[in-house]
């Protein structure tokens, strides 16, 4: 890129630039949807608090789960709009990140799996006004991400018309769900194989009572608290059930499976498998909330680490001389990378998130899966940016006021809750090589015939990177092999390689395409720049491989350097106006020691 080619910076927009930016950023909701959360998480009641002990934090955050919980219009309506829903967690995180966790259990996976199965006549309103507060068991301590072969058993009893919930042993107690008594009364929707006479009809949810009005379990009950984690302050806590007897209403009950008071089971689906995953349906809405949660807390702290930086002297290059230190590209250049890979993931959210709304019917599949890796590859980025922001701000950083290490150590959750990154990773790279993937087709125009800025050009570059990695996963899969395994084992490194090719294509793409939404000029421009830096980054990390096919130039390899450069200097004097789009609340921004000061 020459200097000719460096976006004109004095083209006339007729909207403030950050506003524009916004108006992209958060789908034209950010005055309405986005800024009632916004401003009830900016209010005195949810400013940070120093010297808390961890038992006092988690006591902390169900007190505010209940002042959210009276500022939601319709709670058992929330779990059916994904918009709303994911609003609140990109706010909640920034101020308390145990909170957050609890608003996704509560609303989410309790309420929102409730309103999913068959609900007539059920009184749901201890619920609905958080007297008692609504939690989610699933994965037991032998069983994360094979929970479909968990172990608690719900045995149906056509005498008496009751289910017996137990747990028939150690390795089969729920784990990690907040069921301690902080929060006071607690129920939960409880994953459980149903069985009937001698049949295990596979996995299904019941709603159980878990304690009484001081958090007390329940006779039958058995709560054990977990050691603390460094991930959001919860109560977490292993629980076991011991012939715990349950009404007949207590089983979720839809199409995937239904009971007559006789005993006799029926299901719209014949695989028990299929059963489970209808079941806990929930969870993948949940990778949507962990996925908002972490662009809220990555956004707020690169917002926080550019004010710093702007604010912050240091040396320059002569004596005596003070500087900023986002004046030395040796500090702008990472933040600037993380602002490209923000301004990505937050777009790529917004598709997601409209898309799954859309979905239907064999729809669903693919939009499954690319929530999926869209909550995996996020989540890494939220933990890898949020990182660069920590490093940025020194010791100012780890101090937990200043809004970036608290909410950082939360990432951590986020990448294991909803289903582990690596291994949705690894499943959705397999889906992909069996057919679950529409290829980009190869471009015929000729690399030398090509440049650098062009974003078409860099798109083509990414699709290309895709094929390598299918071409190469599928050349693994047809090899002869000792057994299965040995054969997975073979092809699973290329194959993650699709899904982080696939879903870094269709980020690269969100932001492209916002680029031609926003007004022509310098809000157009700064998105085009910041398209170019983000794919560029990828680009040179797989230089190798679209050299040796003919994808990329020599040349084209060796101006990649200063390509990236050209884009950085055009993007420094707009790191402000960039970070000042994502609409952090001054009023928190206010309570970080380090930026008042």
């Amino acid at each position: 890129m020459t200097d000719s080619q460096i976006p004109d910076s004095s083209s006339v927009c007729s909207v403030p630039v950050s506003a524009a930016l916004a108006d992209v950023l958060f789908d034209g909701q950010l005055g309405s949807t986005h800024d009632r959360w916004r401003s009830l998480f900016s209010s005195e009641p949810f400013r940070f608090q120093e010297g808390l002990t961890h038992r006092e934090r988690i006591d902390l955050s169900y007190d505010r789960l209940r002042i959210v919980n009276g500022a939601v219009e319709a709670p058992r309506s929330l779990a059916a709009d994904p918009v709303e829903l994911t609003a609140i967690h990109e706010w909640a995180g920034a101020v308390d990140p145990g909170m957050a966790t609890l608003i996704s259990i509560h609303y989410n996976l309790f309420l929102g799996s409730l309103a999913d199965h068959d609900a007539a006549g059920r009184d749901m309103g201890e619920y609905v006004r958080a007297d008692r507060i609504g939690t989610f068991l699933c994965t037991e301590v032998a069983h994360g991400n094979d929970a479909a072969h968990m172990e608690t058993t719900a045995t149906y009893d056509p005498t008496s018309r009751e289910f017996v919930l137990n747990t028939p042993h150690p390795a089969a107690a729920k784990f990690m769900p907040n069921t301690s008594p902080a929060g006071g009364a607690k129920g939960a929707v409880v994953a459980a194989r149903l069985i009937v006479g001698d049949t295990d009809n596979g996995v299904f949810l019941f709603l159980v009572p878990l304690s009484d009005s001081d958090g007390s379990p329940l006779p039958g009950i058995e709560v054990r608290p977990l050691p603390q984690t460094t991930s959001s302050p919860v109560d977490h806590c292993a629980t076991t059930f011991h012939d715990v007897r349950l009404p007949f209403d207590a089983l979720l009950q839809g199409d995937h499976g239904r009971l007559t008071h006789g005993g006799e089971f029926t299901s719209a689906l014949g695989s028990s498998r299929r059963r489970f995953l209808e079941s806990i349906g929930r969870v993948t809405m949940g990778k949507l909330c962990m996925t908002a949660h972490s662009l809220g807390v990555m956004r707020h702290a690169l917002d926080v680490a550019v004010r710093y930086a702007r604010a912050r002297l240091t040396s320059g290059m002569t004596n005596g001389q003070r500087v900023p230190l986002i004046a030395h590209r040796g500090h702008h250049a990472p933040l600037l990378d993380a602002v490209a890979t923000t301004y990505a993931a937050t777009l790529l959210q917004r598709s997601v998130v409209r898309q799954w709304d859309r979905g239907s019917g064999e729809e669903r599949e693919a939009y499954e899966r690319l929530t999926a890796i869209s909550k995996a590859w996020i989540t890494w980025q939220s933990r890898a940016v949020m990182t660069e922001c920590r490093e940025r701000c020194g010791a100012q950083g780890l101090i937990q006021e200043n809004g970036i290490a608290l909410q950082l150590a939360s990432i951590e959750g986020t990448i294991t809750a909803e289903g582990d990154n690596t291994v949705i990773m690894q499943k959705a790279g397999g889906e992909m090589l069996l057919g679950g993937l529409d290829l980009k087709p190869e471009s015929e125009i000729a690399a030398e015939d090509r440049e650098l800025t062009d974003p078409q050009f860099l798109q083509d570059l990414l699709a290309d990177i895709e094929r390598i990695s299918h071409s190469r996963a599928k050349a693994r899969l047809r090899k002869r092999a000792a057994s299965p395994l040995a054969r997975w084992n073979a092809t699973v490194t290329p194959a993650v390689g699709l899904a982080d090719a696939h879903v870094n294509r269709l980020a690269a793409e969100s932001l492209l395409t916002a680029a031609a939404q926003v007004p022509s000029g310098l809000p157009a421009d700064l998105l085009r720049t910041l398209h170019s830096l983000f794919v560029l980054r990828r680009i040179a990390a797989h230089s190798g491989d679209l050299l040796a096919r003919g994808r990329m130039t020599a040349a084209q390899v060796e101006e990649l350097p200063d390509t990236v450069d050209v884009a950085l200097e055009f993007l420094e004097p707009h790191v402000h106006t960039l970070t000042g789009a994502f609409g952090i609340s001054e009023k928190i921004l206010g309570t970080h020691s380090m930026l008042s000061a």
